[in-house]
């Protein structure tokens, strides 16, 4: 079990000079609004031991330099518990976020709505995605992370709803909180390390990394913050990240056959490479959100220059539906906080087994395809390698996709195409020239744009 700090605790581990917001002030009623018999001396016993007043601080404060408003919960007082007035501090926080254009940090330790509260209490939890929706559509960031407990609505809206989630280790983190769960329920499933390798929460990170953590990912997303609105073409950028340079060989490949053998090759350079190379430190997200992870798909936020360049990066395998549901998921952040994009294409093709199919393949690369054709923030795509059809297709900017020497892109690759034409083997190099699979090919056909006048960047 992870240890169980106070907010003011877990305030004072991320943050300087935190100042509490103004709260609205509610009268309530005797016991509360369902008159629960001695619901008013449980919140006196938890006033007294805590020393707060409700489940919940909020405030801003600095960490690392970036200003942000903090949602801090008091586990001590009734469980971190959501009740009406509990709400009512929400719902301010998130307006003085939006009014003065913060980054909101949740700071999260509950075990769900507040049962002396009955159903007033769970309908909180419409109130704060209502909220959390606002500031989304607002374009700040919301980067949430996961204390001890995080069960039951409070996982539901202000964790699960984050753009980014952090997680301490062994923190309890799951919709059903411990006494709920059927009685044979596995407790390791119910874990931010078993919600990482799920593809719900982006990583664990120890309290003793928390700030700089924090910090770093609020340099990269909260960067814009501030302007956006008073920012051109509804605070999207109109500056494309640049074309990354080419780390492999710079000879363009004499045949078809020779931009495989190139592309396949063990000793090309791949995405971590490019990647290191670009960015002066970058932050990774993890996981579709939908239960799966592809470690085949890098995602990611990262600085380059002074500026926020967001990433999805192939790795040279094939790629799972998980993979371009999270690269999706990455675009729309980017998108939505208007933050250019890279991406780098390297695949043989989108993974083709029957799990893949199960998992909803046709219909993830069908929505990463829409989102890049719909993404109004510019998207920079340099093809690395492998080039397999529309599994690698999907992740490619039309207008703005680039190539190395070391690369091929085809409608499919060349032995396959052999095969579904019944060619015999010897014709696999032939079929591969037929293709027009070069990088200097699709760029003579369009497929591959020059950058500033030249054929390869």
């Amino acid at each position: 079990m992870a240890e169980r700090l106070s907010a003011r605790e877990v305030v004072a581990l991320v943050a300087d000079d935190f100042a509490e917001i103004p709260y609205p002030e509610r009268q309530s009623k005797p016991d509360g609004p369902l008159a629960w018999q001695g619901y008013d001396a449980s919140r006196a016993r938890a006033a007294e031991r805590t020393g707060e007043q409700e489940s919940v601080i909020c405030g801003t404060a600095r960490i690392e330099g970036t200003r942000a408003v903090l949602i801090a919960f008091e586990f001590g007082f009734l469980g971190g518990s959501l009740g009406e007035r509990t709400g009512d501090r929400l719902e301010a926080a998130y307006t003085y976020a939006r009014e003065h254009r913060l980054p909101l940090v949740p700071l999260v330790a509950t075990g769900g709505s507040r049962m002396q509260e009955g159903m007033l209490a769970l309908t909180q939890l419409q109130r704060v995605a209502r909220q959390s929706a606002l500031t989304r559509e607002a374009g700040l960031p919301q980067i949430a992370v996961l204390r001890d407990p995080t069960t039951g609505g409070g996982w539901a809206t202000l964790g699960a709803g984050a753009d980014v989630i952090l997680a301490l280790p062994g923190a309890q983190v799951g919709f059903a909180g411990s006494r709920v769960r059927p009685p044979d329920a596995d407790p390791s499933a119910y874990t931010a390390e078993a919600q990482v390798a799920a593809g719900a929460v982006d990583a664990v990170v120890r309290p003793e990394e928390l700030r700089r953590t924090l910090g770093t990912w609020l340099r990269l997303l909260a960067r814009r913050s501030a302007s956006a609105a008073d920012a051109p073409t509804d605070g999207h950028t109109t500056e494309a990240a640049p074309v990354p340079a080419p780390l492999g060989t710079t000879e363009l490949p004499a045949t078809g056959w020779d931009a495989v053998r190139r592309a396949r090759s063990a000793e090309r350079p791949r995405a971590d490479a490019y990647l290191d190379a670009y960015f002066t430190h970058r932050a990774a997200i993890s996981g579709d959100r939908c239960g799966g992870t592809d470690p085949g798909m890098l995602c990611g936020f990262g600085e380059r220059g002074g500026r926020t360049i967001a990433y999805a990066a192939q790795t040279g395998t094939a790629t799972r539906p998980a993979g371009y549901r999270t690269a999706t998921r990455l675009i729309r952040l980017a998108d939505r906080l208007g933050i250019p994009v890279l991406t780098l294409v390297d695949t043989p093709g989108a993974a083709n087994d029957a799990e893949a199919e199960r998992q909803g393949a046709g219909a993830a690369i069908a929505d990463l395809f829409t989102t890049v054709a719909s993404a109004r923030t510019p998207i920079t795509t340099l093809l690395i390698g492998e080039g397999g059809s529309g599994g690698a297709l999907a992740l490619a900017a039309p207008g703005a996709t680039y190539a190395t020497p070391d690369s091929y892109f085809s409608v499919i690759a060349p032995d396959l195409a052999a095969a579904i034409l019944k060619r015999p083997r010897e014709e696999v190099e032939a079929t591969a020239d037929q293709l027009r699979i070069r990088p200097q090919d699709l760029a003579e056909l369009g497929v591959i744009a020059h950058p500033e006048g030249r054929t390869l960047p």
